[in-house]
């Protein structure tokens, strides 16, 4: 199964190179049963995200309809439609972190970056995500960046703390 040029075309991030790897992880699992999850996490190692191009794209090699590779890939939080930036913010909305004023923190990092919760920077280099609770109720108001954990974070000290994140 080889790929066009048109790929490339719709999603700059499919690169014939990236694609040649696709194929292969695509032929590793063609015959094996279970293939799809294993399959889109590799991809998803090679291309950052999953975008609806690949989804058909592996849909078409595994011979599986692309409604059954998009139910996948919605179900799972853990595949991604969208690129992901090199820092995951997630931002705590438990009740203590969202009296102690989680709410402006969240507005100061949207409008600064002008980005939403579930988006990623235009230069890729953070990703937004409202969480729960991240079990840190103590330190609120919270966020975590990649696996570093901010308490007693406000609106006024956020940009000095993701400043540290190139």
């Amino acid at each position: 199964m080889h790929h066009t040029e048109s790929l490339h075309e719709t999603n700059e991030d499919l690169t014939p190179e990236v694609m040649n790897r696709v194929d292969e992880v695509i032929e590793r699992y063609s015959n094996k049963a279970g293939a799809l999850i294993p399959v889109l996490t590799q991809c998803q190692k090679i291309v950052g995200y999953v975008p609806v191009e690949l989804q058909d794209y592996i849909a078409k090699g595994l011979n599986i309809p692309g409604s059954t590779v998009y139910g996948v890939v919605t179900f799972y939080s853990f595949f991604s439609m969208v690129p992901k930036g090199r820092h995951i913010i997630k931002v705590c909305m438990g009740t203590a972190c969202y009296v102690r004023g989680i709410g402006e923190v969240l507005n100061r990092i949207c409008s600064e970056f002008k980005m939403d919760v579930g988006e990623t920077t235009e230069d890729r280099r953070f990703s937004l995500e409202a969480v729960r609770c991240l079990g840190a109720c103590g330190l609120a108001p919270v966020i975590v960046v990649n696996d570093d954990t901010h308490g007693d974070v406000s609106a006024d000290k956020i940009m000095d703390v993701l400043g540290r994140y190139e």
